[in-house]
């Protein structure tokens, strides 16, 4: 084996990011960026909803509605032609690297508000704005840590708004977090003589193959309600959504996601093309050291290296494409004739590489809102094989309701 970057052989290679921490001089440069409107153009990707552009991203969440993908059954709905889902704008721009260099970040809660659908040619034009941070505030994670606060906003080509979303960046002291870490492996392995005492998991999750049969036939039951309106009269408090499962998740779901346009910042790069990006901005990269390359920060989500290098035992999911699989269990729920208003979730814990996710809800509320739509509240969960609730969320959805004529879709085209 080579030497690890500490110049020592025989031990596993030690991939080492950029290290700071948080100081008054770092408070007061970002304090002279809040209300900027960002240059993003680095980081934007679909900027036209193509047939492919469409097929790709919903490839890349894991939701083969066919109103997303198939022409024909499209224009036989109520939207008359082919549309995507409601989360494609976070496939045109997501989320960038921004300020708090040396610092670790993990996107931490997003609440969306969805206006308009997005049609088969349409142009999508986003923008992000740093509205300011929180902080310095404690962290279990890593003692100390600060939450930025963004806001994008997409507009199609005729400027009409789209969608907007408010979403939140927890900044971190990445040495901290990884001392925390490897003192949670040693518990683990008891080292110390702490007994069986641990914070992290057993990583990956050893599933037995009926456990994954059983998994996997449930996933390919699943079945959008699609053209069967659900009324708003027929909805009770109470009621429970339609469960979707995701995983075990593995490193061609998150390429996949990245590939549909899943959040890439900044956009993957390769060969001279990313050296001269790095080159500009050397936090962006770090070198693998099993294979000497240049990888992006962002790889923690597929490479072991980069997310034990920011503090975390092994790879894991991403921020928004958890929140896409929230917006897939509210549009499979509430059938093509209905419209997600708002919805919210917040990112607790990891979602390794090799976890299950069951994603759920019920309902707890109905009312007419002060547009005069009917609509039903939503409670909604995340729930990992270990029990844990990695996604609590809620969402406001306008449904049809059989004494009004016009639908929530047909007053929004």
């Amino acid at each position: 084996m080579k030497p690890n970057q500490d110049g020592e052989g025989g031990r596993e290679p030690k991939a080492r990011m950029p290290e700071a921490v948080i100081s008054d001089e770092m408070i007061a440069d970002m304090q002279q960026k809040v209300g900027l409107e960002l240059r993003i153009d680095h980081s934007v990707f679909n900027e036209e909803a193509t047939r492919i552009a469409i097929l790709k991203f919903v490839g890349g969440v894991g939701d083969p509605n066919p109103l997303w993908q198939d022409v024909e059954y499209a224009e036989a709905s109520v939207y008359g032609g082919l549309v995507a889902p409601p989360s494609f704008v976070m496939g045109c721009f997501s989320g960038l690297q921004f300020g708090w260099p040396g610092l670790g970040a993990f996107h931490s809660e997003s609440t969306i508000r969805y206006r308009r659908p997005i049609r088969l040619g349409d142009v999508i034009r986003p923008t992000c704005t740093y509205q300011g941070f929180d902080g310095p505030k404690p962290s279990r994670f890593a003692d100390r840590m600060v939450v930025d606060r963004f806001y994008n906003e997409y507009h199609n080509q005729h400027g009409e708004a789209v969608a907007d979303i408010h979403w939140n960046v927890i900044n971190y002291e990445r040495a901290r977090a990884r001392k925390k870490s490897e003192e949670g492996d040693r518990a683990q392995r008891g080292t110390k003589g702490e007994g069986k005492a641990a914070s992290t998991p057993t990583l990956p999750h050893p599933w037995l193959p009926e456990e994954l049969e059983e998994i996997e036939a449930a996933i390919v039951a699943e079945s959008p309600r699609g053209s069967q309106p659900r009324y708003y009269e027929d909805v009770e408090v109470g009621d429970s959504l339609d469960e979707i499962i995701k995983g075990p998740i593995g490193m061609t779901d998150e390429v996949a996601f990245v590939a549909g346009g899943g959040a890439p910042i900044p956009r993957l790069s390769a060969h001279r093309f990313a050296l001269l990006e790095y080159g500009k901005h050397p936090a962006w990269a770090f070198r693998d050291p099993e294979t000497s390359a240049l990888e992006p920060i962002y790889s923690v989500h597929y490479n072991r290296h980069a997310a034990i290098a920011m503090g975390v035992p092994m790879q894991y999911d991403v921020g928004f494409q958890r929140q896409c699989w929230h917006t897939q269990l509210l549009t499979d729920w509430m059938g093509n004739s209905g419209w997600i208003k708002r919805s919210s979730a917040q990112y607790r814990g990891f979602v390794y590489h090799g976890d299950v996710i069951r994603l759920a809800g019920e309902v707890i509320r109905r009312f007419v809102d002060n547009e005069g739509e009917p609509c039903i509240e939503v409670s909604t969960r995340a729930q990992n094989q270990r029990g844990d609730d990695v996604m609590p969320g809620d969402a406001i959805i306008a449904l049809p309701s059989r004494t009004r004529e016009a639908t929530p879709v047909s007053i929004r085209l």
